[in-house]
């Protein structure tokens, strides 16, 4: 059998320390990898477009929260696949998985061709509406609505990658998100360098990098011996398993697009300050989220983990997972985070040399920094209710601290000191919110808790059944 099965053996049995570190550093490092490449196209237009760089580098990081609202709630959707895939595989139903990895598939081309209509139609009036400067419009509705063109074969590598993962392997999108990567930085370079072309260059690589890259997990889930495979036959939408999908993924897509949609607005308070805040915001962003990407692969891993052992019924394993996750995810992002604080200044200057911009980037990064121990906490914790299922809760809990507080804040509170700084002060306040409100979900819910004290319950009235027959029988 290939790894993927010999990973999800391991998830159901033995020590969990070392499976859950070898699940979500790969799953790390592909987000690291996805991040560094997209940090590739600012740089490149940042460095090589001569007197353009900061127009086209706040173009570039103005796209960012509007794409990101737009994809992570399909890729919050894909998160269904997930649970779904790793509940039925915990069970042992096989029907169910590729059932699930053929609605999968047709899913994320339909929302991609969606997406990308949708995506043409609001592009002008979206921008206008987000106060970016009038130099800076052109060319980020430009990048907008070329990379909205490539939404079908994006959604359709996170779509793949996810049905993966919910078997375990982490691995393989991985080395393909290399291999692609590196021709994104390559037509970067011709687009930007041989071509002289902007940020339509790096918009056109980054969607040949994408099409490349779910060409090849298609090819992966085709040939594959296994049950996780793509049958050809089973590429249509199946009713039930869709309705399971989106029961858990529509809720992790709102609140996965919550923070982008917090974002978005927030981005419209940055652009407010103009193209060398803009600049530092883009530049200090493509950095943090390295950090990010460590605490978010262990969330992801939570939900994995307990989908499975939830799925073959061992419960109390559950428990155990979610401490395991908290811990090595807490260990590796403060060590991330020592890591880019102390080469913060320079990584900064990667992006742009301009010493104002490098310093707005910094005062960023260190505000923002200290709050990921409450973002890694109400991570995992999404993750771990998730993967019993239990989604809706955290969507809506996430969407009043996160996006509830980040429109009051920029609605009322900025007004009053506009500046970089007042804007950046409500990361920690809406991030330290989100872990309050999903500490209490969990001691509210208690699933492993409540489904275990169920089947004594259960297993006692059984047992009282049995002795009474008995007694009648004598």
């Amino acid at each position: 059998m290939e790894k993927s099965f010999k990973l999800e053996s391991s998830m159901l049995t033995g020590s969990l320390w070392k499976p859950v570190l070898l699940f979500a550093l790969p799953l790390a490092a592909t987000g690291i990898l996805q991040q560094l490449f997209n940090a590739a196209d600012i740089a490149v237009v940042g460095q090589f477009t001569q007197e353009r760089g900061a127009i086209a580098m706040a173009a570039v990081g103005a796209n960012a929260p509007v794409v990101a609202l737009l994809l992570n709630f399909f890729v919050g959707i894909s998160l269904g696949s997930n649970v779904v895939i790793a509940n039925a595989l915990g069970s042992g139903n096989h029907t169910i998985v590729r059932s699930a990895i053929g609605t999968s598939v047709l899913l994320a081309l339909l929302g991609g061709v969606l997406m990308g209509v949708v995506g043409e139609i609001i592009a002008a009036p979206l921008f206008a509406s987000l106060n970016v400067p009038e130099e800076v419009m052109e060319m980020a509705v430009l990048y907008f609505r070329i990379y909205m063109l490539g939404m079908p074969v994006i959604l359709l590598y996170n779509f793949e990658a996810a049905i993966l993962r919910g078997a375990g392997d982490t691995k393989t999108p991985l080395m393909v998100l290399t291999m692609s990567g590196i021709v994104n930085v390559v037509l970067n370079l011709v687009f930007v360098i041989g071509m002289g072309m902007a940020v339509e260059g790096v918009a056109i690589a980054t969607v040949v990098s994408n099409l490349i890259s779910s060409i090849l997990l298609l090819i992966k889930l085709l040939r594959s011996k296994t049950e996780i495979c793509l049958d050809v036959k089973n590429l249509s939408m199946n009713r039930g398993v869709l309705v399971r999908i989106l029961r858990i993924g529509v809720p992790a897509g709102i609140q996965s697009s919550v923070f982008s949609l917090a974002n978005v607005i927030v981005q419209g308070a940055t652009n407010s300050l103009g193209t060398i805040v803009m600049a530092a915001s883009s530049a200090s962003t493509n950095i943090e989220i390295f950090a990010f990407n460590v605490l978010a692969s262990f969330g992801q891993a939570c939900t994995t983990f307990v989908g499975q052992n939830y799925g073959a019924n061992q419960v109390a394993r559950c428990k155990q997972i979610l401490k395991v996750c908290l811990v090595e995810s807490a260990t590796l992002t403060i060590v991330a985070i020592l890591l880019i604080i102390s080469m913060g200044r320079g990584l900064l200057g990667i992006f742009n040399g301009d010493p104002e911009v490098i310093e707005t980037g910094f005062l960023r990064m260190m505000i923002i920094f200290p709050a990921y121990i409450f973002s890694l906490t109400y991570d995992t914790i999404s993750g771990y209710l998730r993967g019993f299922g239990i989604s809706l809760m955290p969507a809506v809990l996430t969407t009043v601290a996160i996006c509830g507080s980040r429109i009051t804040w920029v609605y009322f509170v900025f007004p009053l000191a506009p500046t970089f700084a007042t804007i950046m002060a409500i990361y920690p306040i809406s991030l330290g919110l989100a872990a309050l409100f999903l500490g209490i979900a969990l001691w509210i819910k208690k699933p492993a808790t409540t489904i275990l004290r169920k089947q004594r319950e259960q297993e006692a009235r059984l047992e009282e059944t049995g002795q009474t027959e008995m007694a009648v029988s004598l």
